[in-house]
């Protein structure tokens, strides 16, 4: 498998999406790496993380637990700190850009911290492998749908990383350079399920911003099987998108909610939100193919571009308004999350 042997380095690994892509990697959903290397800078976090690791009770989890003993290992620093990724880089074969600053309020309250993290800390990567010489097959930035069109610093600061990644093609071009590009993450922390829950237990009312409101939803599953899939599959440049539903927040609302006597208030838009969220836009159309499971927004750079014919499969963007997860099905895909409450 694509990962068998490799030395893998997941950047923000503590985080919510890239603590699920360790998980993955230690049970060897995409092959058994020689080593993995979870680089954050909160300690905390990677103590608690190596413990739940541990102290797995399933039988079923022995994998995670020999494989963490043997190959995972824990590495503070941050990609703001150019000296610290470069140690970590020097050391990689596959490098996963989970580290961000995603909060999209925060982010517009303080943009320079923003365009620390999701700016400079991607063009640390790059600087880190074409200064050193680092022996870097493939390194998989992480974005959002918010890169597309942005509105928000969040949004556009991530747009900013997909591009840097782009460049560093023909800065490097013995590292392949791919970004992935997907909507809200139900279970990670900052999404709008964990807060709906927690407001929910304690008696409502249930908050949200507008009535008009839609966001593509996907599981952490669903977006770590898109990073592997960008990591075996992507040619440089390449922009991974997976197909998914879009709903309503307000929907979203009165399912969790299931019926009880609970309030939902509209509080008003948030700085930098959008009303819906695009993940390929007009302008994106004419250079976006299927493959697979996936739209593949091919670079913007035509060195970048392969000579062969493409047929766009898009006529329009591809946005949340189209609402497409309702009903039954919606509440399918929140319901692991409605027996927890």
């Amino acid at each position: 498998m694509i990962l068998d042997g490799k030395r893998v380095l997941v950047t923000g690994g503590t985080g919510s999406l890239g603590a699920t892509v360790v998980r993955a990697l230690l049970r060897g959903d995409a092959g058994r790496p020689a080593r993995i290397t979870v680089f954050s800078r909160d300690e905390a976090k990677q103590n608690d993380m190596r413990l739940s690791f541990l102290n797995r009770p399933a039988a079923t989890d022995e994998v995670i637990y020999a494989n963490l003993r043997q190959i995972l290992h824990f590495r503070i620093g941050d990609v703001r700190d150019y000296p610290a990724i470069r140690a970590a880089v020097e050391q990689a074969d596959v490098v996963i850009n989970a580290a961000a600053l995603k909060q999209v309020p925060s982010c517009e309250y303080f943009p320079i911290e923003a365009v620390q993290t999701n700016v400079l800390g991607a063009g640390n990567i790059v600087r880190a492998i074409r200064e050193s010489g680092a022996h870097v097959e493939v390194v998989a930035g992480i974005s959002t749908d918010k890169a597309c069109k942005p509105v928000n610093v969040m949004g556009m600061t991530k747009a900013l990383m997909e591009r840097i990644f782009a460049e560093a093609n023909l800065e490097c071009p013995a590292t392949r350079f791919v970004c992935v590009r997907y909507g809200n993450v139900i279970a990670s922390r900052g999404s709008v399920v964990p807060l709906f829950l927690d407001q929910i237990a304690h008696g409502g009312p249930v908050t949200i911003t507008t009535e008009e409101m839609t966001r593509f939803l996907l599981s952490l599953d669903r977006a770590v099987e898109t990073v592997f899939a960008a990591i075996e599959s992507a040619r440089a440049g390449e922009t991974y998108v997976p197909r998914v539903s879009a709903a309503r927040i307000v929907d979203v609302a009165s399912t969790l909610i299931d019926g009880r006597g609970i309030d939902i208030t509209v509080t008003g838009v948030r700085p930098g939100e959008k009303t819906h969220e695009i993940m390929v836009s007009e302008e994106e159309c004419h250079r976006t193919i299927s493959r697979g499971e996936y739209y593949v927004i091919l670079p913007m750079l035509p060195e970048l571009r392969h000579q062969e014919p493409y047929t766009p499969v898009l006529t329009s963007e591809y946005s949340s308004s189209e609402v497409n997860l309702e009903g039954a099905a919606l509440r399918n895909l929140l319901a692991p999350f409605m027996e927890t409450r």
